[in-house]
């Protein structure tokens, strides 16, 4: 059973967070495995694998990027599974160049620019990521994801190194 089914919501890339938060609430209180505590072994055993299938289901769908390479899998998208890993050139040189420009900030205000606009790439990298699902174009949508997976890595390095230009030096 996908993640969207388990949780009784549409396979969509937009979801409504508070229906999956409500789903998911509603199924934890259903399988939690405090639930199960007097009964027999195989229905605890059960609880427990239902129990971690939702939360393995939440947290996928929770995150919009995590939510969006869960979609692609669902329509036969294969990514590295490094989750690190650039194959496509031109992707790698726009990473390079923005890994290099966020290296070279030399204040928060300038790694809150880039992280600004990082975050503003990746709400349009959504959106046109959207498009190329109902059109199942399976290549479009592995370099989306590709690029999705990129701009999620580039916004955790630019939160590291705001925390590390904030921080007094000794």
């Amino acid at each position: 059973m996908d993640h969207f089914a388990r949780l009784g919501l549409p396979a969509a890339l937009d979801l409504d967070l508070a229906q999956l938060d409500r789903a998911y609430f509603s199924r934890q209180r259903q399988w939690h495995p405090d639930r199960f505590v007097g009964r027999p072994a195989d229905e605890r055993a059960r609880a427990s694998v239902e129990a971690a299938a939702l939360n393995d289901a939440y947290r996928t769908l929770k995150d919009p990027i995590d939510r969006a390479v869960y979609l692609g899998t669902l329509k036969g998208v294969e990514l590295p599974g490094d989750g690190k890993t650039i194959d496509d050139p031109d992707l790698l040189m726009e990473a390079l160049e923005a890994r290099e420009a966020l290296y070279e900030t030399a204040t928060v205000d300038d790694v809150d620019v880039l992280a600004g606009q990082t975050r503003k790439d990746t709400e349009a990298a959504l959106g046109r990521l959207a498009s190329l699902l109902l059109q199942d174009d399976k290549p479009a949508i592995r370099k989306a994801l590709l690029r999705l997976r990129y701009l999620d890595k580039l916004a955790e390095e630019a939160q590291a190194r705001r925390m590390n230009l904030g921080r007094p030096r000794p």
